[in-house]
């Protein structure tokens, strides 16, 4: 997964088909994500996957209106195509579920 890194970089990974996962180290429900998440890239290789760290970003969070974390927001072609946000724990089934429809 890629870190995503600035502002701009956000903006143009949103052109393409990709899947944001806002997130935080500090986080515990965020952390029970790490081990089922690579499985997850492999799986939907068609995106592109970006870490964001709500709390370096939090303009683009508050600008998505992302208040709970961890949160899933996909794009394709610019346009958002999906959104799984929210702060209680995600499982890997219910990560796939979402990917499955983006």
């Amino acid at each position: 997964m890629k870190k995503l890194e600035s502002k701009q970089q956000f903006e143009e990974a949103k052109k393409g088909k990709a899947v944001f996962l806002f997130s935080a180290d500090w986080c515990p429900d965020c952390r029970f994500l790490d081990p089922f998440m690579p499985e997850m890239e492999s799986t939907f290789n068609e995106f592109d996957f970006y870490y964001v760290d709500r709390d370096e970003h939090i303009e683009i969070a508050q600008e998505m209106d992302i208040f709970g974390i961890p949160s899933f927001v996909a794009y394709r072609d610019n346009a958002e195509t999906g959104r799984y946000v929210g702060k209680e724990r995600k499982t890997p089934e219910q990560v796939t579920s979402f990917l499955e429809t983006v």
